[in-house]
């Protein structure tokens, strides 16, 4: 892995990356008595390069929050935009990266890292140049003629990262990226990922079950709660600021206080 980046020097516009979510519900159904409110009420705003995690349990409406970010879905009620425009549809402001790493078994990690690129129908030399750039950010430069058939999940995943930065996204939303990998990938892809975060200064949501991954990641964890499960439409329930100065610690006192306080919430599922 790399440990400086050629992306150091690039700055945002104090709005490009600025997420606002207000009154947000997103009902599945219909209107009648068989329809089911999956969320509703979420109001959150998210400032431009700020990194916040979504946690909670099961079915309490965090995939649902992240697909109507990323315009695969639409809300019901609301208001949903991205650097002050509503978000309507998929567009070339939002990345997203799943825990199905999506990527072409017939094409190299240069060619899966140029697709995106080659969509947006940019001279062939800076797509090469883009592709390079953004694989030497996730460390993969001596597998950039591999196939993804060679590598490992962690490669693989860092190859969807790549790719995803590559097009230069102000917001970056990731659904339980790292769940499928090994405990020690998964650690290592968490310290990848905060490292790319500060080079790039894209904001982030990254939606996860595990909480040490959101407290050890995030500016903020927002806790949610509900879900149709409960009986009542998943909101949000609390949002924690991880005040935590410097490298984080998964052992440290502050670092497990912080756990242990989201993780009860989490618990307390509707209350």
């Amino acid at each position: 892995m790399t440990t400086t980046s050629p992306l150091s020097h690039l700055t945002r516009s104090a709005d490009v990356g600025r997420v606002l979510i207000e009154d947000l519900g997103k009902r599945y159904g219909g209107s009648g008595a068989g329809g089911v409110d999956a969320v509703a009420g979420v109001s959150l705003e998210i400032g431009a390069g700020e990194f916040v995690a979504v946690v909670g349990a099961s079915g309490c409406g965090k995939s649902t929050l992240l697909r109507i970010l990323a315009g695969f879905e639409s809300q019901t009620r609301g208001r949903v935009e991205v650097g002050g425009r509503p978000v309507t549809r998929p567009g070339p402001d939002r990345g997203v990266v799943f825990q199905d790493y999506g990527l072409f078994p017939w094409l190299t990690v240069a060619e899966n890292v140029r697709y995106g690129l080659r969509q947006q129908r940019l001279p062939r030399g800076v797509c090469r140049e883009r592709a390079a750039q953004f694989i030497e950010v996730v460390g993969l430069t001596r597998f950039a003629n591999r196939f993804p058939g060679e590598l490992s999940g962690g490669m693989q995943q860092r190859v969807a990262i790549a790719r995803v930065l590559a097009t230069d996204p102000a917001v970056l939303l990731m659904d339980e990226p790292f769940g499928a990998l090994d405990a020690l990938t998964r650690t290592q892809m968490q310290h990848e990922l905060r490292r790319i975060h500060l080079d790039t200064g894209t904001t982030v949501v990254f939606v996860t079950h595990s909480i040490e991954e959101a407290v050890y990641l995030a500016d903020r964890v927002v806790v949610m709660a509900g879900g149709a499960s409960h009986g009542v439409p998943g909101h949000v329930a609390e949002i924690v600021r991880i005040d935590l100065a410097g490298e984080r610690d998964v052992n440290a006192p502050d670092f497990n206080a912080l756990e242990r306080r989201i993780s009860e919430r989490v618990h307390a599922g509707v209350h």
